[in-house]
């Protein structure tokens, strides 16, 4: 198990996803982060959980604002 705390730019590439897209998942998907400081950081297995619990999927209809 990697314990290793990883940044908003590396969970990023990790998932293949753009920074505003995992900012926008802490907000609006309760995307498992941990705030220290100014800076997010993010536990590897704690996202690969939250993504195979669906954390991830788009809940919302094409085009709403929520």
């Amino acid at each position: 198990m990697e314990d290793r705390w990883l940044s908003v730019d590396e969970i990023g590439k990790y998932l293949g996803v753009s920074s505003d897209t995992v900012y926008r998942w802490i907000d609006k998907h309760a995307m498992p982060a941990h705030r220290m400081g100014r800076l997010w950081k993010f536990k590897k297995d704690e996202v690969d959980e939250w993504v195979k619990a669906g954390g991830a999927a788009d809940r919302n209809k094409k085009g709403s604002d929520e």
